[in-house]
C-alpha cells in the first residue's frame, strides 16, 4: 500500500521553461560570448582569451544575478532564472555559482544540461548546485530589464 500523502507526479512544483526554449536562449547567448572572446583573443593573443573567461564570468553574473534574473538570450526567449528556495532573484553570489557550475554539466558530454529531460523539477545540474530554476516570464513577470 502507497502512503497518498507522497505525490508519484513528474511534474515539476511549478511552471518551468522548456528544454528547446533554454536551447535557444543558450544559443543566443553562447554566440553573443562567443563573438566577444573571438574579437579579444584575436587583438589580444592570451591575455585576450584569458580576459573572455572574465567577460563570459561577468556577463552571466552579472545579468543572472541582477533582479530580473535574464540574459540577452533569456530575455529574447521569455524565459528567466529564479532562486528555487523563493522564486526571487538570484543575487550575484549565486549566480556566480551557477556560471562555475555550467562546466561541470558540460564535462561529462554535455549529460548536466541534459539532466532536465528526466528531472523533476527540470533542472540542470548548473540549476541544482545554484538552487536555482528557469521559468517563463508569463508566470513570473519581470519589472525592469536588467532590474
Amino acid at each position: 500500500m502507497t502512503d497518498p500523502s507522497i505525490s508519484s507526479s513528474k511534474a515539476p512544483s511549478g511552471p518551468r521553461a522548456s528544454f528547446g526554449v533554454r536551447f535557444g536562449a543558450a544559443l543566443i547567448d553562447g554566440i553573443i560570448v562567443f563573438v566577444v572572446n573571438l574579437l579579444l583573443g584575436l587583438v589580444l593573443g592570451p591575455v585576450g582569451q584569458a580576459l573572455g573567461v572574465a567577460v563570459s564570468l561577468a556577463y552571466y553574473t552579472y545579468l543572472e544575478g541582477s533582479p530580473s534574473g535574464q540574459t540577452v538570450g533569456k530575455r529574447a526567449l521569455g524565459i528567466r532564472v529564479v532562486s528555487f528556495a523563493n522564486g526571487g532573484p538570484l543575487g550575484y553570489g549565486q549566480a556566480a555559482v551557477r556560471w562555475v557550475a555550467r562546466i561541470l554539466s558540460t564535462i561529462p558530454c554535455g549529460l548536466g544540461y541534459f539532466w532536465m529531460l528526466w528531472d523533476k523539477e527540470k533542472q540542470t545540474w548548473h540549476d541544482k548546485l545554484a538552487n536555482c530554476v528557469v521559468v517563463p516570464v508569463s508566470d513570473y513577470p519581470v519589472s525592469a530589464w536588467p532590474g
